[in-house]
């Protein structure tokens, strides 16, 4: 399919080519039929990605913030490539289009195949042939409304809920600053709500658009009328809201300026990107109130009623934003607003490089709404191979599953610099990321359903770096095709699919093996010889720095029990492993405590101890604590047996002490095993023969599950640990 997308590095747009997105149990696919550029979203959107370097870091200290503390905790090169990576993948653009339903996932219910819908959300609703929409993120297009009204959905949505937050009366005036496009159809939602509308703008031509759609008063900020006329129309008190619908991030100036013209206590309400510098003396005198519109409605940026579909109860939230959208495709259909006005320009998608032209302002024609329009395409057969060039002899033909930031900088990295696999295929659901994939790794096609690897004879063994929540399905049917599975934690995230696997993984001819790299570690190599030849258990201690991912992270996904599984079962099953791995032995007890932090924006179950006994009387214990600070390293290992201690410290410095002697091994960089993790692995697809028992990892993995289960009080424990 089509899609358009922008190089970050250069700020280069093109329409590229990728497999259509798959379609998830709680969305669903559509064939877009028109969507809408956004000017003033779009253009902050690909004026920074024509930046260099120093001005994208200014624009974004918080991702510099973030590079420095990477470059910190696994050294310079290894951030680069991590940031290259990054800065490579082509990104999408676009919010807003409506289109033909294609697909429904199995937990959507409300739609068929073959209904006309309208969709929003920036990273679904892109400009592309075909989308993948979650479930409360598109709405019902009623009969009568053009495909390309429709389109403005998102931008409906947004003035909609600003003009909510203004919550005026019929019969106020309000102000609306910045005549653009989501200006403009807040001025007609005003108009339609029996308010009247006093408009500021800068450009003559959208002052003369907004009187044609029914504003009082439309002049620049600085009319020496202004003042006069707002009084008039105001029987001198002054406009009762103001809706700030411009972009002004560098100053508060649109703040300042809306004063003189505001009734006592009126309501001020930010929808644009205005920079909140707000002098108190003036909002205090009059006791305005500023209001923050949140983009299209309740539920915005809320992954549990975007991403999972779980609605908010309307006698609590009357106005979400799908009701937003629904309620904006209802004054559509009554003809109470009028998109075609707004239109200014119409682009096939094959020309989306000439539309962003004019956002970019490389061209000065006026312009509000700029419509992609897509030709209608006959439904096409599932994914099927394509015809390839035969897989390099002597190599390990290897399919890839998901194609994140991990995946991309670190794991697929490391497994193709051993020079053992021939990489044949690539797949993502979202399916851009996958073709991004495929020219870097030198695949022979990229795709966005997994059962494409699956039936390829040419792959001989699978890569999985998905969200945890798919890895039991994907090992499971890896092994039962008898090809090598490489997953990364954790391997399954409920016991029933443990016992799965288990018996999977003994059925199979192929190896499993699970991404605990540490194990691997170089260092971890040298602790095991310093205690080889000890002939008593030992005692070790793990310390983990794990930091903050607070509930409104983008990683808040790891919380989610059905998702991510946890931080215990999703990261401290690194730890258990390393130090199974150092005793050699298989755990027979477990406790874990954990403390509440007693914050509504934290989960109470990423600071835990675990006490952990292995069979052959070692003792480990894990802090996992996520309540430190970055200043700190993040993980230390203290091993103590037989008149000997190891001490590794963020594995870039390890202490061996025996003898009252220690000898010190350094390392500019981390040392966490990810290459010696990769050739083990190929090593493994080529003899056959695992470098980890499966029973260890089956072992392991139940020791967090088991833990998890202490946590919230559920362990049965008449239940033996070996169950």
């Amino acid at each position: 399919m089509k899609i358009v997308v922008q190089n970050f590095k250069t700020g280069k747009i093109s329409v590229a080519n990728a497999p259509k997105p798959a379609v998830a149990d709680n969305g669903i696919l559509v064939r877009t039929s028109a969507s809408l550029i956004s000017a003033g979203t779009d253009r902050a959107v690909v004026g920074l990605a024509k930046k260099g370097y120093i001005g994208k870091a200014l624009a974004r200290p918080d991702l510099v913030r973030r590079v420095l503390r990477k470059v910190k905790n696994d050294g310079l090169a290894s951030t680069f490539k991590a940031v290259q990576g990054v800065i490579a993948e082509p990104k999408t653009l676009g919010y807003s289009l409506v289109g033909e339903v294609i697909g429904v996932g199995a937990k959507v219910d409300g739609v068929a195949i073959g209904d006309r819908v309208a969709c929003a959300g920036a990273g679904h609703a892109n400009h592309a042939e075909v989308a993948a929409i979650p479930g409360n993120l598109f709405v019902p297009v009623p009969p009568g409304v053009a495909d390309e009204d429709a389109a403005y959905v998102t931008l409906g949505a947004i003035a909609m809920h600003g003009l909510r937050q203004a919550d005026q009366q019929f019969g106020a005036t309000v102000m609306v600053v910045g005549l653009g496009l989501v200006g403009q159809i807040t001025l007609q939602l005003c108009r339609a709500a029996g308010y009247k509308v006093v408009g500021l703008d800068l450009d003559e031509a959208k002052l003369e658009l907004a009187r044609k759609h029914g504003a009082t008063v439309a002049a620049t900020p600085d009319d020496s009328t202004l003042a006069a006329q707002v009084a008039a129309l105001t029987d001198g008190f002054g406009v009762d809201a103001v809706l700030l619908t411009v972009g002004s991030r560098d100053s508060g100036g649109p703040f300042e300026m809306i004063v003189p013209y505001c009734r006592d206590r009126a309501r001020v309400v930010v929808v644009g990107d205005v920079k909140m510098d707000i002098s108190r003396g003036d909002y205090f005198k009059k006791e305005l109130v500023v209001l923050q519109s949140r983009s299209y409605g309740p539920g915005r940026y809320d992954p549990d009623y975007e991403e999972k579909g779980r609605d908010y109860p309307i006698g609590y939230v009357r106005w979400t934003e799908r009701r937003n959208m629904a309620a904006f495709m209802d004054m559509l259909a009554s003809g109470a607003l009028d998109m075609q006005a707004l239109t200014t320009h119409r682009f096939p998608v094959e020309q989306a490089a000439e539309a962003y032209g004019l956002v970019s302002g490389a061209h000065e024609d006026f312009t509000v709404g700029i419509v992609l329009t897509y030709q209608p395409e006959a439904d096409t057969p599932p994914e099927a191979i394509p015809a390839r060039a035969k897989k390099i002899d002597g190599k390990v033909g290897l399919g890839i599953i998901g194609s994140g930031n991990f995946a991309k900088s670190v794991l697929v990295p490391a497994m193709t610099n051993t020079g053992g696999f021939d990489v044949q295929g690539v797949v993502s659901a979202r399916g851009l990321s996958a073709e991004a994939m495929k020219e870097v790794t030198g695949a022979q096609y990229s795709a966005s359903d997994a059962q494409v690897l699956f039936d390829d004879d040419s792959v001989d063994a699978v890569v999985i770096a998905t969200r945890h929540d798919s890895h039991a399905g994907y090992v499971l049917e890896a092994l039962r095709r008898d090809k090598h599975v490489f997953v990364e934690k954790p391997l399954c995230l409920t016991r029933a699919q443990l016992a799965e696997i288990e018996v999977a993984a003994k059925a199979s001819k192929g190896i499993l093996m699970v991404g605990f790299n540490r194990r691997f570690s170089p260092f971890i190599t040298d602790i095991a010889a310093h205690f080889s030849e000890r002939s008593e258990p030992l005692a070790m201690i793990y310390r983990v720095n794990a930091g903050r991912i607070g509930l409104d992270s983008p990683s808040a996904w790891v919380h989610d029990a059905d998702v991510g599984g946890g931080r215990i079962i999703g990261e401290a099953c690194h730890f258990i492993d390393t130090m199974q791995s150092l005793t050699g032995a298989s755990p027979v007890d477990l406790r874990a405590s954990g403390l509440n932090p007693g914050r509504s924006d934290l989960v109470a179950s990423d600071v835990v101890t675990m006490t952990i006994r292995f069979d052959d009387g070692s003792l480990g214990t894990l802090h996992y604590f996520a309540n430190g600070d970055a200043g700190l390293s993040k993980e230390r290992l203290e091993v103590f047996g037989q008149e000997r201690v190891a001490v590794l410290d963020d594995y870039r410095t390890l202490d061996l002490i025996a003898g009252g002697r220690a000898m010190r091994k350094t390392s500019q960089i981390m040392q966490k095993g990810f290459a010696e993790e990769a050739r083990a692995f190929l090593e493994a697809c080529r003899t056959g023969v695992p470098p980890v028992a499966a029973s260890t990892l089956v072992e392991t993995t139940l020791v967090t599950l088991l833990a998890v289960e202490d946590l919230h009080g559920d362990w049965d424990e008449t239940l033996d640990f070996g169950d």
